[in-house]
């Protein structure tokens, strides 16, 4: 593995979200220095948040899966989850309903799974949904440290025993038979691959090895963060700052100094200058290339995975219909992948996620098409689309929704790309074979500048945007996973004195 040449004692680390946050703490269990300017007042970056009207809403991510890795990354500091968050369980993790009137609650314990599955299509798909849970288990179990956390220096990277043991598991065929081949009822394999939107690619045409999304959803279990998911990222600041990390909030870069491939400085629109041994960047590619003044040559243009239109809405009251985490599916399934990513239109019958935590606005996200594949005039297009979205909702069961709605904020692609994400999408750069594991954009691009974040290695999703800080840490100390020296004792009396 290549790794940062020369001094790396002071990092500077360019974005409070996950992927930088998990790279701060990373860096500061190898006992560097870390300095972490963020653009906005406070932590998150894509996690966001939105206070409005008295509801509070998560602007991206609303559920938190595999948090282990969020355990990983405070356990490099000495601290841990159990000291920093209280996780809630979500049973069940999903409830799909379908354009024929069903629901299916998914849940990640095996047993309830079958049972459910069993009374919503009979026991010959509840034989093969135990059939599809070994097999995303075992996925997972190939790709977990050999693929999905782990840095690629070249394609040559992928020639280990890994690569045969993936392909053994038919980790290379195609995501939607794949699932086919488990599931017969056209309902379930919904269920089990439209995580690949996420990903930017249709069932059809991703590699299986993306079910692992699936499994982590699915059977490792889905969990929510007291306080919302605004609290993961105060909570990764924290412990950031009581290891010694300095955040300095409100602070947008403005350009980095360079001395031939070297990043000297970090300079801020405030003027100030902060000298640097290497620096971590988590904006989105384009960004993150322009600061650099350096894109890496790639043979083939960056395909955009497909960007959503998002509705917060407070309501003045809840429906039986809605679980925390509630699928409206469409009758059409492949059509709606094509419009998203070839055609570049709205959905014709749209399949839609609906969240609604207790004690929080709801969040209403649909699908569409990004900004490069469908340059919509979203200044006109958006308001009648918000309404066309509330009428679907309310012929799907949700009644009297729009006159429920007290406060609510749109955000188009339009809004997206305001926010600098490229072609208009929080869902980064699609994985595409082309850019998959070491075929995605590096994460090491100059002599000490390193990416972090859904662009790089390994991908979109909170589970690998956290995996990316530790990959990006590991470029530059060449190891991770030391634990702090401090006592613990020591660090809660350092917490205590900070208030």
């Amino acid at each position: 593995m290549r790794t940062v040449t020369g001094r790396t004692d002071h990092v500077v680390v360019v974005g409070a979200g996950l992927a930088g946050l998990s790279a701060a703490l990373h860096l500061l269990g190898a006992g560097r220095r870390v300095t972490v300017v963020e653009r906005d007042a406070v932590p998150g970056g894509r996690a966001g948040r939105l206070d409005l009207g008295g509801y509070r809403f998560d602007t991206g991510p609303t559920v938190l899966t595999m948090p282990e890795l969020v355990d990983e990354a405070l356990n490099a500091v000495g601290d841990s989850l159990a000291d920093r968050l209280d996780l809630r369980p979500l049973h069940p993790a999903y409830r799909a309903r379908f354009a024929d009137g069903s629901t299916l609650d998914v849940h990640s314990d095996g047993e309830a799974m079958e049972a459910e599955v069993r009374r919503f299509a009979g026991p010959r798909e509840a034989a093969g949904y135990r059939a599809l849970r070994r097999w995303l288990t075992e996925l997972y179990r190939v790709e977990r440290e050999q693929f999905i956390g782990a840095n690629f220096d070249s394609p040559l990277s992928l020639l280990t025993p890994q690569l045969a043991r993936l392909a053994a598991v038919r980790g290379f065929a195609r995501l939607g038979p794949s699932v086919a081949r488990f599931l017969h009822d056209e309902r379930l394999q919904r269920v089990f691959s439209f995580q690949s939107l996420y990903a930017g690619v249709a069932p059809r045409k991703a590699l299986a090895a993306y079910a692992v999304i699936a499994y982590m959803d699915t059977i490792a279990g889905v969990h929510y963060p007291e306080g919302g998911m605004r609290a993961l990222p105060d909570a990764l600041a924290a412990a950031a700052r009581d290891a010694g990390a300095d955040l300095r909030f409100q602070t947008p870069v403005a350009w980095l100094e360079r001395i031939g491939g070297r990043v000297t400085a970090v300079r801020t629109t405030h003027g100030e200058r902060i000298p640097c041994d290497a620096v971590v960047l988590t904006p989105d590619l384009p960004m993150a290339y322009r600061l650099l003044g350096h894109r890496p040559r790639r043979p083939v243009p960056i395909t955009w995975s497909p960007s959503a239109v998002v509705l917060h809405a407070g309501v003045d009251r809840t429906w039986p219909e809605l679980a925390h985490h509630t699928l409206f599916f469409g009758r059409e399934w492949d059509r709606t992948f094509d419009e998203l990513t070839r055609r570049g239109t709205l959905m014709s019958d749209p399949s839609l996620l609906v969240t609604a935590p207790p004690g929080q606005g709801m969040f209403v996200l649909a699908p569409a098409p990004n900004l490069r594949v469908g340059p919509v005039d979203w200044d006109r297009v958006g308001p009648a689309y918000r309404d066309e979205l509330v009428g679907v909702l309310e012929a799907r069961g949700l009644t009297g929704f729009g006159d429920a709605i007290e406060v609510e904020h749109l955000v188009t692609p339009a809004d997206w790309e305001a926010m600098g994400l490229a072609a208009g999408t929080p869902f980064s750069a699609a994985h595409t074979f082309a850019q998959t594991g070491p075929f995605r954009p590096r994460n090491l691009v100059l002599d000490n500048a390193v990416l972090a974040g859904c662009g790089t290695t390994p991908g979109v999703g909170v589970p690998p945007v956290l995996i990316s800080g530790k990959l990006a840490a590991q470029r530059i100390t060449g190891s991770v996973g030391a634990r702090s020296r401090r006592p613990a004792q020591a660090r809660r009396a350092h917490r205590t004195t900070r208030g």
